[in-house]
């Protein structure tokens, strides 16, 4: 077995165990932490497979970005774990129902990928043959996908914004940062110069 064949099973094993960690652990910083551990995995199957550029992105903006938040507002709040998951057994047969569901979509796409290989989306080549990866993803995003591309970051302004609305609340008896005010003070409101005579300072 090959060098590229074991670091394979080495980040598949590690990829699979970090999730169930993730699911299975009864600490939520620690399932983010087991997160974190999957999305280094994952990045080294991407590094294995030629597209370093995805692996980039994955370790930059996930583990970077989105899985140190997830851990900063987990250890920030003050949840009560035990409370959320009284009713774990009631929903417990809609959650089998709805993986069962994810699962066949899972078996029906990998069928597909088996039964028809030619479906798949290929990389456009250059005069050579050869294409990197970001210039591979590029090439598709912003020719065959570009529309897609527009809506899906307008959907994510749209969502921000109602974000900062359902947030921004105006509370009383709360001081609130006026800009124009700051702005427009005169120099005697903002400066006070106080002679203290030698010796009776505090």
């Amino acid at each position: 077995m090959n060098l590229p064949a074991l670091a394979f099973y080495m980040f598949a094993i590690l990829c699979i165990g970090s999730a169930l960690g993730v699911v299975t652990s009864r600490n939520p910083v620690h399932s983010v932490l087991f997160l974190i551990l999957a999305f280094f995995n994952a990045a080294g199957l991407f590094v294995l497979l030629g597209a370093e550029f995805l692996a980039m992105i994955l370790v930059v903006v996930y583990v970077g970005a989105v899985a140190v938040l997830f851990l900063f507002v987990v250890m920030m709040l003050d949840i009560n774990f035990a409370h959320l998951r009284r009713g774990i057994k009631q929903n417990l047969l809609l959650g089998g129902v709805v993986g069962v569901v994810l699962l066949g979509e899972l078996i029906a796409v990998a069928y597909g990928w088996v039964a028809a290989p030619k479906l798949a989306s290929v990389a456009p080549a250059d005069a050579t043959g050869h294409l990197d990866n970001t210039q591979a993803i590029g090439a598709i995003l912003y020719t065959q996908y570009l529309y897609p591309f527009q809506l899906s970051g307008l959907i994510l302004l749209v969502a921000m914004m109602g974000a900062i609305v359902l947030t921004l609340r105006r509370r009383t008896g709360v001081r609130r940062q006026v800009i124009s005010q700051q702005v427009g003070r005169a120099r005697s409101q903002a400066v006070e110069i106080v002679k203290v005579p030698t010796g009776s300072g505090v």
